[in-house]
């Protein structure tokens, strides 16, 4: 960063101090925080409680692929949800969302307490929630970039990471348990009771002025229209399209070894019970809140293109490594570490795309973005097969393998709009003010 003279490095020692706390000056973030860890939270308990529950009743993989894929599988219209947040505003789509789980969580509960909860059951549920789940991470961003100042966003995307991050660790241990201490009906009961408490503080979240104006008054006709554009402004943009590469290919390859096929990892390979499945998955989620809460403190003095593509890299290599374990505690450690740089990969990655997006695209940009996701359940059934009939430790190892190759093919193909310090993908947060653009609601 060039010398600002002699109140350059206090301005900047000030944002190095104040940015992890600074983003609930902004009464918006006050309510949005807590609604966004609620929802994680749920959606953390929800797919150990039911994932499990699959692999019990079924004994197979594949049918556990096949559940965890379910839960991506409205990644295809996410785009569509990013239309509906430029247009009606990011909040009116966010509650409508969260009611979505309220009520289907209330399904299962009642579905548990007739005693006619079933795996068949269960995926279609999962189907269902699928529609809406996988763009809920995107709404909430593209909510977080219209009400944050440019200088604080990095700050904010760090700690609106911390929501995901803790719900999982708290997720993953309490999850784990609850279905066998409270049983399925009263865990279900559990988790509509943390989404309305969502929808309850999503409520309360303050809407930008004048959201969704302009393109109501564009008329319904046009919505199509406006999906048409974003997607041109993200094609012909590179650092977007290099972005949303790297979070296709994070989906495809990466989250299924440490996600969805952990009940798998923790029955089959390390020979551990569901408690140990709750540590496998509280260690990746504890790597990850580490690294968010690392990027709230000192996220503004990096370069979001350089740091997203470096941590991408180490992420991979990482899980290479740790599909060749055969001991939990080498795996727990690994895992760890892979959920933190994930973190200097992913956060990064929401700034650069909030930044480099023109701010009428932005819940567009948002939910191309979520339709990167589509990636996951793609892997994860491929893995199905691919575990039962290779192994975990081949078909992992294959995955990570090639998830390395193709991102620093990536890296090198957008080489110039993601690596110079002077592109726009690596514009620094401290050269912003932190109440450029004034306080918003």
């Amino acid at each position: 960063m060039p010398d600002e003279g002699a109140e350059g490095p206090r301005r900047v020692s000030t944002i190095r101090r104040t940015s992890l706390l600074a983003p609930f000056g902004q009464r918006s973030f006050r309510f949005q925080w807590p609604a966004d860890l609620a929802t994680s939270w749920a959606f953390e308990m929800e797919t150990l409680i039911l994932g499990w529950y699959v692999l019990a009743e079924t004994g197979s993989v594949v049918w556990l692929t096949v559940f965890a894929a379910l839960q991506s599988f409205g990644t295809l219209i996410s785009p569509l949800y990013g239309v509906m947040g430029d247009r009606a505003g990011h909040r009116t789509v966010l509650c409508a969302m969260r009611a979505a789980y309220a009520l289907l969580a209330a399904v299962l509960a009642l579905l548990a307490f007739t005693g006619l909860l079933g795996p068949v059951p269960v995926i279609l549920v999962a189907a269902l929630s699928g529609l809406v789940r996988p763009s809920d991470i995107g709404m909430r961003n593209a909510l977080i970039g219209a009400t944050m100042p440019p200088g604080l966003l990095m700050g904010a995307m760090s700690i609106a990471r911390t929501s995901a991050d803790a719900a999982r660790v708290a997720g993953a241990l309490t999850g784990a348990g609850l279905g066998g201490l409270l049983g399925m009906a009263h865990a279900c009961l559990a988790l509509t009771g943390l989404y309305l408490l969502s929808l309850a503080l999503t409520l309360r979240i303050g809407e930008p002025r004048g959201a969704g104006e302009a393109a109501r008054a564009a008329g319904a006709a046009s919505a199509w229209r406006d999906l048409g554009e974003g997607i041109v402004h993200a094609w012909t943009t590179p650092p977007l399209l290099a972005a949303l590469c790297l979070a296709f290919l994070a989906n495809l390859a990466a989250y299924p070894l440490s996600g969805g096929l952990l009940p798998h990892v923790a029955r089959d390979v390390y020979g551990i019970d569901r408690a140990g499945l709750g540590y496998l998955a509280a260690s990746f989620a504890g790597g990850a809140l580490a690294g968010s809460l690392a990027l709230g403190v000192w996220g503004v003095r990096l370069r979001p293109g350089r740091t997203m593509v470096v941590a991408c890299l180490l992420w991979f290599a990482l899980l290479l490594v740790f599909s060749r374990q055969e001991s939990a505690a080498a795996g727990m450690v690994l895992l760890a570490l892979a959920g933190f740089v994930q973190s200097f990969c992913m956060v990064p990655m929401a700034v650069l795309l909030l930044r480099v997006s023109r701010e009428a695209f932005r819940g567009r940009v948002m939910g191309l973005r979520m339709l990167a996701v589509y990636g996951l359940p793609i892997g994860l059934l491929a893995a199905g097969p691919a575990v039962e009939r290779a192994g975990f430790a081949a078909a992992a190892s294959l995955y990570a393998g090639l998830g390395l190759l193709l991102a620093l093919a990536v890296a090198l193909r957008w080489r110039a709009h993601l690596w110079p310090a002077g592109a726009p993908a690596n514009r620094l947060a401290a050269a912003e003010a932190p109440g450029a653009g004034g306080a918003r609601r």
